[in-house]
């Protein structure tokens, strides 16, 4: 059975090149549009494996979720990473402070992003 990862990004493109490369490595990929989307998605899918997220979203914003999710649903303890276009040390900081794993970049090889998955959910 496919590991589950969520991803959630309000850009349409950003999520179809990261669900196409996760989805041609075997994963099932559920998406969300935001961070307030996000959170449902994560309640609705428990048994995820693991979370994409992306940083600057409307609504809520992926900093936002990570806290509200670590600190409204202990039971959640999937890993999440954060995929954004910032490269900003104190926002790096402030999401390993709130529980995020790790940090990628965008752009990104699609390639080094399933093998960062993979670490993560224990596929390597």
């Amino acid at each position: 059975m496919a590991k589950k990862i969520i991803v959630i990004d309000d850009s349409r493109t950003a999520r179809q090149i990261v669900c196409t490369a996760l989805v041609s490595a075997g994963y099932e990929v559920i998406e969300a549009v935001d961070g307030q989307d996000g959170i449902t998605k994560l309640l609705e899918h428990e048994d995820a494996a693991l979370v994409l997220c992306d940083v600057n979203m409307p609504n809520v914003n992926g900093l936002e979720m990570l806290v509200r999710m670590r600190a409204e649903h202990p039971s959640l303890k999937m890993p999440v990473v954060m995929v954004t276009t910032e490269a900003d040390l104190a926002l790096v900081q402030k999401a390993k402070q709130n529980g995020a794993k790790g940090w990628i970049v965008k752009p990104f090889k699609e390639h080094m992003l399933v093998a960062a998955v993979r670490k993560l959910v224990g596929d390597v």
